[in-house]
């Protein structure tokens, strides 16, 4: 196999990632300036600023698996750079909160479609061997992302006075247009070529390119996968009987993942780092440190995905985040200290990068049909998103320094969380299948019975 064209395309498709990351905690060093540049209210600050872009992700991943079935893989992926550029310089430049929030909105339906082309487009151009691996490479750009957005805070603060979120908020910029333009040097998905376009000829040519060996067997496996989905791509048929088990699993993955407080902790780190006692640039330096520390586990994640399988990875980071979210809670409880409190925080990051951050984007790719694998991808996406926003919606509510429900002491927050992962701990050990190793023909013959 081409194991270079292979992990090449793969490791440009999964940059989109890097974006999105980078997007996504970037706001964590703008929140406060905001604030008080524009005087915004609690409710105010949560919708228009904190997660506007959540909301315009919400959209992105609901409807984004449209363009991606009907203009193909690598035609959406160069849109989603484009809206990226767009958003950080329009965001860097608003001069109102509405302009803000309009350009972060945009950015939003960028990195929503961009978590249903990505991981689709990652997927099908893998084998059942380097499915976990190169899936997960997603992940990794994310997590990526969200460490230099977190260092790019860090250093950019002081630089231009008022205006450091401005510069915070538009370096995203460069790394936006470099995707965009190596996006132009990937091919078209085959999957996609053989099951929309009926074209078996630039299928197997880009086949031929990332080095399958039995081309004519691989076209043949694909295109019986298609004859026994025929039907079934019509919006009804996707919420058929059929379908339950992997709707009920992408659904319930994607809920789990916000309810364990990822999010919250990730848009909210220096604020939340501060009620621990932490001075502002200390929070900000120490969120750097829950940055690396996602990093680094994420790398354990990616080896040991393809070896231990999806589920045991799941099991181990629900362990994981159980005991760290309730120390963290205990720790707030009893004002047990910054340091105490940071070892647990850091600890709930490696559980997450090792367990569902690996996970999320490979799982959800992996168990849809062909014919529905976008709409598919579509759903658990939006699902993710949905929740995404709703907690990052009403944590001004509950966390704001002024007029927040536990703006003294956060720990029933934390409690929650711990508590919605034991319920995930029950849900992976009796209805989450293992994944590892199955081709995704041979998936679709085993979920949808």
């Amino acid at each position: 196999m081409n194991q270079n064209k292979l992990l090449r395309w793969s490791i440009v498709v999964a940059l989109a990632g890097f974006i999105f990351g980078f997007d996504t905690v970037v706001i964590s060093g703008a929140n406060q300036p905001i604030k008080e540049l524009w005087h915004t209210s609690p409710l105010f600050h949560g919708f228009f600023i904190m997660s506007m872009a959540l909301w315009g992700t919400v959209i992105g991943a609901m409807f984004g698996g449209i363009p991606t079935e009907k203009y193909g893989r690598k035609t959406v992926l160069l849109w989603v750079g484009i809206l990226f550029a767009v958003s950080a310089f329009g965001s860097a430049l608003a001069g109102n909160a509405y302009v803000f929030s309009f350009f972060r909105f945009m950015g939003g339906i960028g990195i929503g479609v961009s978590s249903v082309v990505a991981p689709i487009y990652i997927s099908e151009i893998s084998t059942p061997v380097t499915r976990g691996r190169l899936g997960a490479l997603y992940q990794f750009n994310i997590v990526f992302g969200i460490l230099i957005a977190f260092l790019s805070n860090y250093f950019l603060q002081g630089v231009g006075g008022m205006n450091d979120w401005r510069w915070m908020l538009g370096v995203l910029a460069l790394p936006a247009v470099l995707y965009t333009a190596l996006v132009f040097g990937i091919s078209e998905s085959p999957r996609w070529l053989i099951t929309k376009k009926n074209d078996l000829v630039a299928a197997k040519t880009v086949l031929v390119q990332i080095g399958v060996t039995d081309v004519d067997a691989e076209i043949a496996t694909i295109l019986r996968g298609n004859v026994q989905q025929i039907g079934m791509v019509k919006a009804l048929s996707f919420f058929s009987l059929k379908h339950k088990k992997i709707i009920w699993l992408a659904f319930m993955i994607a809920f789990f993942n916000q309810v364990s407080g990822i999010n919250f902790i990730l848009y909210y780190a220096p604020e939340i780092l501060e009620k621990a006692g932490l001075a502002a640039k200390e929070s900000l330096f120490n969120s750097i440190a829950i940055g690396g520390t996602n990093l680094i586990f994420t790398f354990v994640g990616l080896y040991l995905i393809d070896r231990l399988g999806r589920k045991t990875l799941l099991m181990i980071g629900s362990f994981g985040y159980i005991l760290s979210l309730t120390m963290v809670s205990w720790a707030f409880y009893v004002h047990a200290g910054a340091v105490f409190l940071m070892s647990f925080l850091l600890l709930f990051i490696a559980a997450h990068a090792i367990g569902q951050g690996a996970v999320i984007w490979v799982f959800i790719s992996e168990i849809f049909p062909n014919k529905i694998r976008s709409a598919g991808q579509a759903f658990g996406a939006s699902v993710h998103w949905v929740f995404a926003a709703l907690i990052t919606l009403v944590t001004p509510v509950f966390l704001d320094k002024d007029d927040g429900i536990f703006k003294d002491n956060p720990w029933p927050i934390f409690a929650f969380f711990a508590g919605m992962m034991v319920l995930q701990l029950v849900w992976v050990f009796t209805s989450v299948p293992e994944t590892k190793g199955v081709s995704l023909e041979e998936l679709e013959k085993k979920l949808c019975r």
